[in-house]
């Protein structure tokens, strides 16, 4: 018979604690990296038409600085390198997509519409998940980048 307490007791033990990072740091590093290189694949200067509509200054500029920060600070993240540095740029970004499209739409990211042959078809997403980007980067912030971060070998105090 399996003992849950302590199995319980193992997981939750000061070793394994830090451990909660690695599946956040590659999930938000390859969502930040994928949505930067759908934007390249699209081709920023369509992304640079819909920052203009929704009134973004200078768009064509802003789009190329959106899709370096996802693409690199999202590498960043997804290897535990400078995650409190890179988190700052990937925030405002965040913050500025709940604001300028996702407000509107309400909380849930998933809103099903209807249902027919073709599949199911949604409406426009809430924001949800940019707020669940957001609450992990504010953990691994906190909490740190975890074991298997390069941030582990770049910051180690070099001995003499």
């Amino acid at each position: 018979m399996i003992d849950l307490i302590g199995v319980y007791a193992r997981l939750t033990s000061h070793a394994y604690r830090s451990w909660y990072a690695i599946p956040l740091r590659l999930i938000v590093g390859f969502g930040f990296m994928e949505h930067g290189y759908a934007k390249i694949a699209r081709g920023p200067e369509n992304y640079a038409s819909i920052l203009q509509e929704l009134g973004v200054p200078a768009p064509d500029l802003l789009a190329w600085v959106t899709i370096f920060i996802e693409l690199l600070s999202g590498l960043a993240v997804f290897l535990g390198a400078f995650i409190p540095l890179v988190s700052i740029p990937m925030a405002i970004i965040l913050l500025v997509a709940i604001f300028t499209v996702h407000l509107p739409n309400g909380f849930s990211s998933i809103k099903l519409l209807s249902l027919d042959a073709a599949g199911a078809h949604f409406g426009q997403p809430g924001y949800e998940t940019p707020l669940l980007y957001l609450a992990a980067l504010v953990a691994l912030v906190l909490g740190g980048s975890g074991p298997l971060a390069l941030d582990r070998f770049l910051l180690r105090p070099r001995r003499r």
